[in-house]
């Protein structure tokens, strides 16, 4: 089928921009957070969502303070929530916490740093610790058992059929994400062709994933290699988004022209399909729970809904993820940032962006990126968004900027640690 056979296609570009305008808000500095944590027991073994005191028996108890319960049709939970604040469970029963909106970090710390209390308290007793590096710490994905969701199911066998980083993306990986708000369709685009060219270099500043597969990793930026290699069709940086002349529509042409894996169907909620939104929707405008749903189906480093979504970093300790939401707040809500930014990055393609995350696997602080030494990109940024932050937020990069300053990661002091 061709686009031409695609009666409704302009219907349904209209209805996907129009789903992103949507998110226009005239000002706002507000910031959505997200963070991954993996379940392991006491000498190291994986919890999976079935098992005695595993992840479902988590959501049981966390139903006390977070009443809000999510079960599939079979009954299963798969996440509890109150208001602002959802906790969900990923494919292979990881355990997120989606908070905020947030316009203070103070208020984002003290949830973050709450929740990880609750956890403690439920988990402690049974032996059983939540992690948050950005790689399963002792096992391999394919050995790591997926959460009853149809949904999942379906994915890995998709995904799976590409490579083996499909199952590492959904089962072994762990993330923190940042989301952020526009005031317009230029501001949107204009934060997201920025955050694109800063994906390398946020994902060397937050790299936290020293192990692979149950080993330990031969090169810097893990996750970075898996997201490379799990779906060129829907991962890495969005077609055409680096021309400055890419639009909204641009982006909702994307969406309608990559396969889509999943579509609702009635006989078992989801089905698979290689057929492509477009396609699948060639007769009929997409509703908005369609919309949503195609766009939960790419995982760009940046990811653009109602909100931009900045994806690369792995998952951190609690102190990590504030600093890196103050990154993002002090790099995208601030004008001078912003434009200082556009100068850093002027002429930055998709092809310099690759580029730029092999050398940084490869070399780590060592590399380059846009021909610069990587260091002093670091040293930049952090410079800039301590600029943009108000003063009395300042101090919560301190985390962050004391490994950018020693050029080391997360991931290197694990390695030193165990080899000590």
């Amino acid at each position: 089928m061709t686009k031409n056979d695609q009666p409704a296609r302009e219907a349904n570009l209209d209805a996907i921009v129009a789903y992103f305008e949507g998110g226009i808000k005239e000002s706002s500095e507000q910031l959505g957070i997200e963070l991954e944590h993996t379940l392991v027991r006491a000498d190291g073994s994986p919890v999976s969502y079935r098992e005695e005191n595993g992840a479902r028996w988590l959501l049981e108890q966390l139903l006390a303070d977070y009443p809000e319960a999510t079960r599939d049709p079979e009954g299963d939970l798969l996440g509890v929530a109150r208001p602002g604040e959802a906790v969900t469970i990923e494919p292979a029963a990881q355990v997120e916490l989606s908070a905020g909106p947030f316009t203070r970090l103070a208020d984002a710390e003290a949830c973050f740093t709450a929740f990880e209390r609750t956890l403690a308290a439920r988990l402690d007793p049974v032996d059983t610790q939540a992690l948050t590096p950005g790689y399963h710490p002792t096992a391999r994905a394919v050995d790591l058992e997926l959460i009853p969701k149809r949904r999942y199911k379906l994915m890995n066998r998709y995904l799976g059929a590409i490579g083996k980083y499909g199952i590492c993306m959904m089962r072994g990986s762990a993330s923190t994400q940042v989301s952020i708000d526009y005031s317009s369709a230029d501001d949107c685009l204009r934060k997201m062709r920025l955050a694109f060219a800063l994906v390398p270099l946020l994902s060397l500043i937050c790299d936290n994933s020293p192990v692979f597969e149950d080993a330990p990793r031969e090169h810097q930026l893990v996750r970075t290699e898996i997201w490379e290699k799990c779906d060129p069709d829907r991962c890495g940086v969005v077609p055409g988004i680096m021309d400055p002349g890419f639009t909204l529509r641009d982006y909702a042409a994307y969406v309608l022209d990559t396969p889509a894996i999943l579509v609702a169907c009635d006989s078992e909620q989801w089905c698979y399909t290689d057929r492509t939104f477009g396609e699948i929707y060639a007769e009929e405008p997409m509703t908005r729970a369609q919309v949503e749903h195609a766009l939960s189906m790419f995982f760009t480093d940046v990811r653009l809904k109602t909100y931009v979504e900045i994806r690369p970093a792995d998952a951190m300790p609690v102190p990590y993820v504030i600093a890196y939401a103050a990154l993002i707040k002090g790099l995208f809500y601030s004008d001078e940032s912003l434009d200082a930014l556009e100068g850093l990055f002027a002429g930055v393609t998709a092809e310099d962006i690759a580029a730029g995350k092999a050398s940084l696997m490869r070399s780590g602080y060592d590399g380059y990126l846009y021909r610069h030494p990587v260091s002093e990109l670091a040293d930049e940024v952090m410079s800039l968004a301590a600029t943009g932050l108000p003063e009395d937020e300042r101090a919560y990069l301190t985390p962050l900027a004391s490994l950018v300053a020693s050029r080391i990661t997360l991931a290197d002091v694990a390695e030193a640690e165990r080899g000590a």
